[in-house]
């Protein structure tokens, strides 16, 4: 019997991947992933089996690395940024969990997408933040609605996952609503696609204008709190040493 890594790749910069990522996909026979994160690593994978699979087909791959495991293979399934931050980590669990199978699987953490646009933008997380996904395609709206409420009310740093979408343009519009029930429409914020790939695009603009930029599902979006602020060009979050 095989085992199963399931691997953070980072942001999208190889560079940007962790010694123990690499390593791993170094050992494995196959590489299991969404068709998007298996081109960022294709110059790491050159000699291996892949089988890569489309949007949403997160379940399909999942059974597929457990099918390939049983079968005496060691597989890697890969996702972008950590795996066990909206990625693959948890799904892997729950499959094997439930066909009650005694695999071994490893999670190998990987530099999120918070953390490479935190990076770009300066400094904005120093303080306690809470990440948010306004994808309501797992998670009822209603749910993303009270958490984006309790989190302004207690100003916390707030990165958005999943910010908007062609089938949900509407939700990051709803969530700057919430939000600046909360806190001040002058706060910063910062914008950043694509972070650490090809096309890497940085603003930083204002929770009042956010909305009027262009954001996407490759777009990670923070905003400030109360103490956050901008210089020479770079957002940050004091963590309250005294100078």
């Amino acid at each position: 019997m095989g085992w199963i890594k399931v691997v953070g790749i980072g942001p999208g910069d190889i560079n940007d991947m962790t010694l123990k990522a690499c390593n791993a996909l170094k050992e494995c026979d196959v590489v299991v992933g969404y068709t998007t994160y298996i081109n960022l690593i294709k110059p790491l994978i050159k000699d291996k089996e892949v089988i890569s699979l489309g949007m949403r087909k997160e379940i399909d791959r999942a059974k597929k690395a457990v099918e390939l495991a049983l079968q005496g293979k060691n597989v890697c399934i890969v996702s972008s940024g950590d795996a066990g931050i909206y990625g693959m980590a948890g799904l892997m669990y729950e499959v094997v969990h439930k066909e009650n199978l005694d695999l071994k699987i490893e999670v190998i953490p990987g530099v999120t997408a918070l953390s490479a646009a935190a990076a770009i933008l300066g400094a904005p997380v120093m303080q306690d933040f809470a990440v948010i996904s306004l994808s309501d395609h797992l998670v009822p709206w209603q749910v993303i609605e009270k958490r984006l409420a309790l989190s302004a009310q207690a100003d916390f740093v707030i990165v958005l996952y999943n910010p908007k979408s062609k089938e949900r343009p509407e939700n990051l519009m709803k969530a700057q609503k919430i939000i600046m029930k909360y806190k001040k429409e002058d706060i910063p914020v910062g914008i950043v696609k694509n972070a650490s790939r090809e096309g890497q695009q940085v603003i930083i603009t204002t929770l009042k204008e956010m909305a009027n930029y262009e954001i996407d599902m490759r777009t990670i979006v923070i905003i400030g709190n109360e103490s956050t602020y901008v210089e020479n060009g770079k957002m940050v979050t004091p963590r309250g040493y005294v100078l």
